[in-house]
């Protein structure tokens, strides 16, 4: 197993897209020439377009006499400079890191400023309009704990879409159970710090989007409720840019698979 940061700038995500490379792409090639064999990792968490990750996670099998602790290494000397192992170690055989229980932890940092900086472009959305934090904060309490996150998804996921398709009860896919959520500014920065058991397509962005429409005052806090009542995306808010989302950490519960 692997533990992978990537500045997701010049990529499609971690998976492939038409005929944009993923990060996956990438550290598949590399890790197949490092033992000469034809290797496909599976990630834990596929993040779209543009995102960054800190902390990541991918499995593969192998018959190469690597050990495991030297993949980092290897693999380190073999990558672009955008994407880096910061951990190899052995797990055991039968682990899957998609099913496997996790707390994912994503931050979104927003660059709180009236005069862009082309040094933070790579990592926030630059915003110039005052944002209040203290209504974003009141905000954020309504979206605490299990829900049905219907109106926080783009609609053009294809999850949702099959779903629909078949009539399933859409909620199975939609509710899920967000631990906390973290806003502070440091300087210029304002950082969204979403803590879940997992996230829709673009849900994190939409609730980013969400919060600052709350922050500048356009929407009061409570319409949160009303907007989870709704369960349609159209009555959330923006959808962020990619740019300024870090999948921050993931932390397997229980942490038993490892040899």
């Amino acid at each position: 197993m692997i533990k992978i940061a990537y500045d997701g700038t010049n990529y499609n995500g971690w998976q492939t897209g038409g005929t944009n490379i993923g990060i996956e792409d990438i550290i598949n090639a590399k890790i197949s020439k490092a033992t000469n064999e034809n290797i496909k990792v599976i990630g834990t968490s596929r993040t779209d377009s543009g995102v960054h990750a800190n902390c990541n996670y991918a499995v593969f099998d192998t018959e190469s006499d690597i050990k495991a602790d030297k993949y980092t290494y290897v693999l380190n000397n073999l990558l672009p400079n955008d994407i880096s192992i910061l951990k190899s170690f052995e797990v055991k055989p039968d682990f899957h890191p998609r099913k496997h229980s996790a707390k994912k932890t994503y931050i979104y940092r927003i660059h709180n400023s009236k005069i862009r900086n082309p040094i933070k472009e790579h990592f926030a959305h630059h915003v110039y309009y005052d944002i209040d934090i203290d209504k974003m904060i009141s905000a954020s309490k309504y979206l605490i704990g299990k829900h049905d996150f219907k109106s926080f998804i783009n609609p053009e996921s294809q999850i949702l879409q099959y779903a629909i398709s078949q009539k399933y009860d859409t909620s199975d896919i939609t509710t899920k159970e967000i631990y906390s959520i973290d806003i502070d500014k440091l300087d210029d920065i304002i950082s969204i710090k979403i803590c879940g058991n997992g996230f829709l397509y673009h849900m994190v962005r939409i609730i980013c989007g969400t919060l600052l429409k709350i922050g500048m005052k356009m929407w009061e806090p409570d319409s949160i409720i009303e907007i989870l009542e709704k369960k349609d995306r159209k009555y959330a808010g923006f959808t962020l840019p990619a740019k300024g989302l870090t999948l921050e950490n993931i932390e397997f519960v229980p942490c038993d698979f490892i040899i």
